[in-house]
């Protein structure tokens, strides 16, 4: 078995514990988080190929011709050279900027050479894609000022030491006149203009430059100056880099494959990727307890698609995951409060995870409940015999019936709260079965097992509604 195949069987293990508990999560958190340091060259060149197609939007020509090109490399004694052009467009770089950069560094780790082209002069054109306006360019000083942050920020996930640098301005500035016209007399001007954009834009009457029509040409002379076997990139970027497989091969070059990566949507679930501008974004130079509030407030729907691009989950364990999920084994918010968790850990540290872990239980979670003054209540003494859905309808009457009641359980809404001082809160999940057993045994059974038999409280929640339970 691969040194992969041995923590995918570990973590799987710990993906079946109870995901509510600190020590559980600790672990896993160490498990997965190891995975970004782990050496993946033992790894068969088709398992390699399926590890990047993964988490590709779009792996051109394929998944089988990728692991042919690996293949050939590896007959030649040597790894694919792998290229990401970065244009120095901001200062600061938040999450959706660090998933091509993952994905790198399991190109990295599998032990192919890694280019990362610093598009000093592209920059000065500015990149149109996806833009329904024209960018200012930007200047030299615009350039270093923003550079001079990105590789402090992007680190924790990328071995810098490793890669090779390049300013595509050694070869773009010097490239001449006659050299340009003698290879745009092989692009027709309708591959430029596919671009959905470029379309409406001109539809709409507005502006639209010769220098933003040559952007990806530009760009694509910077794979025939390397000669790379792949180019990755946002899936916003998928013309730009097939344009540099038509001028590799306009140069008799062998073309390169294509991978990109998708535009992360922002955490209000408003559908828009994720953007400084739109305030949406997570940012890398973020505090773990920023980081940590900012992954909890996103919508469940959105803890699938962040798993995939940010930590080292296997897709089987993320199927694992939801799996329990829709059993009702795990409740969503433990998965969420794992998924805030990798984030921290990738970027701080497990320790500085699990603590902003522990801050957020406290000033959220607890405060629901500890903090919220008067609540219903029950008393096990008079109800403890009754089942739980009998003491929801006709005690508390939060649910209108035992039936309504159980719904809520099916729906993973019906929980026990459990408190001791010092220690964070624990959720369990109960199931429809549950629901039907007398509170008073439910409670002591979820007292024993997460308070050690001794509970400073006891909260049974209903959806949205909380009664303390009295008298354990």
């Amino acid at each position: 078995m691969t040194r992969l195949g041995d923590s995918v069987q570990r973590a799987s293990e710990l993906l079946a514990q109870d995901l509510s508990t600190d020590a559980n999560v600790e672990r896993l958190l160490e498990e997965t988080g190891a995975r970004r340091y782990l050496d993946l060259s033992d790894l068969p060149a088709r398992e390699q190929a399926e590890l990047i197609g993964a988490r590709a939007v779009e792996l051109l020509p394929s998944v089988e011709k990728l692991a042919e090109r690996i293949e050939e490399r590896a007959a030649q004694g040597k790894g694919l050279h792998i290229k990401l052009g970065i244009d120095p467009t901001a200062a600061d770089v938040h999450l959706g900027h660090a998933v091509p950069i993952i994905v790198l560094s399991r190109f990295q780790r599998m032990g192919h050479d890694i280019t990362l082209i610093i598009g000093d002069f592209t920059a000065k054109i500015g990149d149109p894609s996806g833009r329904t306006a024209e960018r200012p360019p930007l200047t030299d000083e615009d350039i270093a000022r923003n550079l001079s942050g990105y590789q402090e920020q992007v680190r924790p996930f990328f071995d810098f030491e490793k890669v090779r640098f390049a300013h595509n301005s050694q070869w773009l500035a010097p490239y001449t006149l006659p050299k340009l016209l003698g290879l745009l007399a092989q692009v027709p001007v309708s591959s430029l203009l596919q671009r959905e954009d470029f379309r409406n834009r001109l539809a709409e009457g507005s502006g639209l430059t010769m220098s933003e029509l040559l952007y990806p040409v530009a760009q694509a002379l910077d794979s025939v100056e390397l000669a790379c076997d792949v180019e990755l990139g946002g899936v916003d970027q998928l013309l730009n880099l097939q344009m540099g497989r038509r001028v590799m091969e306009a140069h008799g070059q062998q073309p390169q494959l294509v991978v990109t990566m998708p535009l992360v949507e922002g955490t209000d679930g408003s559908g828009a990727k994720m953007s400084k501008s739109k305030g949406n974004y997570v940012g890398l130079s973020g505090s773990p307890d920023e980081v940590f509030g900012k992954i909890m407030s996103i919508p469940d729907r959105l803890m699938v698609p962040y798993l995939r691009a940010w930590t080292e989950w296997t897709d089987a364990e993320i199927e694992q995951a939801t799996a329990r999920i829709e059993a009702g084994s795990l409740h969503p918010m433990d998965l969420k409060k794992i998924l805030a968790g990798e984030v921290v850990a990738a970027l701080h540290g497990v320790p500085a995870a699990m603590a902003a872990r522990a801050h957020f239980v406290a000033q959220f979670s607890k405060k629901s409940f500890s903090d919220a003054g008067t609540l219903p209540a029950v008393e096990v003494a008079e109800h403890g015999e009754e089942g739980v859905a009998a003491v929801l309808t006709k005690v508390l009457e939060f649910t209108p019936s035992a039936s309504a009641a159980r719904r809520i359980a099916k729906q993973n809404g019906l929980r026990l709260i459990v408190e001791k001082t010092g220690r964070d809160q624990q959720a369990v999940v109960l199931s429809e079965t549950e629901a039907l057993r007398p509170l008073a045994e439910v409670a002591r059974e979820a007292v024993a097992a997460h308070a050690d038999g001794a509970a400073d409280a006891v909260y049974l929640k209903a959806g949205r509604k909380v009664a303390e339970i009295r008298g354990l």
